[in-house]
C-alpha cells in the first residue's frame, strides 16, 4: 500500500510559493489564482482552505477547499492526502472540478464516505486562445451596466439551471448567486447582447489572472440558437478579454456539448487539457 504524508492547511506566509505552482500552468490553475491573488490564503478571506502538499519551500501540490474542491498539479501521493484530510472534514463543497485524472482519483476515494454524487461530467474539455478571433465580433455586445441587474438575471438563472441542473435559487432563494451575478456586473467582467430590454447573447469573465482569464456562464436565448449569436458574441467577448484582462483567454465545456464546441473551435479555441466535475 502506498504510504503518504499529510496535507497541511496553508496560510498567506504561503502566498507566493502557491502563485508560483499555480502560474506553472496558468490556464488550468486560473480559478484557484484568481482566488489567490484577490484574497490570499487567510480562510475567512478565501471562503475556504488552501490544503499544500510538500513542506514550505518544497511545495508540490495544493487543493482549494471552498465551495469547490480543486485539486492543483496532484498526483496520486497527493490526491490520496487531499482525500484523507476530505473525509475526514466531511463535504462541505457543491463539486469537486479540476484535471480529470486527479479529480477521478479523489472521488473515487470520496464516493464511499460521501455517498452517489447528483452528476458527474467525465470529460470536459479545456480549450484556450491568445489571439484574436477568427470571426466577426458581435458590435451588439457590450458591458451590461448595472441598472441592467434585473434584465439580465433571468438569462444567468436559465444558463445555470440548463448547464448544472438545478436552478440557483434554491437553499438561500438565490441571494448567493444574485451577488455573484451583480458583483461580475459591477466590475465589468459581464457582457451580452440586450435587444429591446431581452438578453440575446451572454457570457462572462469569471476568474483572472496576469497570465490568464476564463470565460463562463455562455448563454443564447433559446429561440434565437441557430443563427450565429454564440461565435459572433464569444468573439466579442474574447476581444473584450485580450484588450483588458489577460494575454490568454480560457474556458471549459462538457464533451457531450456538441455545438458549443464547434462554435468554440469556429471562434479559435483550441483543446488543451480535460477537466473532470462531480456535482452535489
Amino acid at each position: 500500500m502506498l504510504r503518504t504524508s499529510a496535507s497541511r492547511v496553508l496560510d498567506d506566509n504561503d502566498r507566493e510559493e502557491v502563485l508560483a505552482l499555480l502560474d506553472s500552468d496558468p490556464v488550468a490553475n486560473v480559478f484557484v489564482a484568481s482566488r489567490v491573488r484577490t484574497v490570499g490564503l487567510n480562510p475567512a478571506r478565501l471562503g475556504g482552505q488552501m490544503w499544500g502538499f510538500g513542506q514550505r519551500g518544497g511545495l508540490v501540490s495544493l487543493c482549494y477547499a471552498g465551495a469547490n474542491l480543486v485539486p492543483v498539479n496532484a498526483g496520486q501521493e497527493a490526491v490520496l492526502a487531499f482525500a484523507d484530510r476530505a473525509r475526514k472534514q466531511g463535504r462541505r463543497c457543491s463539486s469537486i472540478v479540476g484535471p480529470a485524472d486527479a479529480v477521478s482519483l479523489l472521488w473515487e476515494r470520496l464516493e464511499p464516505h460521501w455517498g452517489r454524487a447528483r452528476a458527474i461530467r467525465w470529460a470536459q474539455p479545456v480549450m484556450a486562445m491568445s489571439g484574436r478571433p477568427k470571426v466577426a465580433p458581435d458590435p451588439l455586445v457590450r458591458r451590461v451596466r448595472p441598472e441592467e441587474f434585473e434584465i439580465l438575471l433571468p438569462a444567468c438563472v436559465a444558463m445555470f439551471t440548463e448547464e448544472v441542473g438545478v436552478s440557483p435559487n434554491g437553499g438561500d432563494g438565490g441571494a448567493l448567486y444574485r451577488t455573484r451575478v451583480s458583483e461580475l456586473i459591477r466590475i465589468g467582467r459581464s457582457y451580452a447582447r440586450i435587444d429591446d430590454g431581452k438578453v440575446v447573447f451572454k457570457a462572462e469573465i469569471g476568474a483572472v489572472t496576469p497570465q490568464a482569464c476564463q470565460i463562463q456562464g455562455v448563454w443564447v436565448d433559446p429561440a434565437l440558437r441557430g443563427q450565429g449569436h454564440a461565435a459572433a458574441g464569444m468573439a466579442a467577448v474574447v476581444d473584450a478579454a485580450l484588450a483588458c484582462f489577460a494575454p490568454i483567454v480560457s474556458l471549459y465545456v462538457n464533451d457531450f456539448n456538441h455545438a458549443a464546441r464547434a462554435v468554440y473551435r469556429k471562434v479559435g479555441f483550441r483543446e488543451v487539457d480535460t477537466f473532470m466535475s462531480v456535482l452535489f
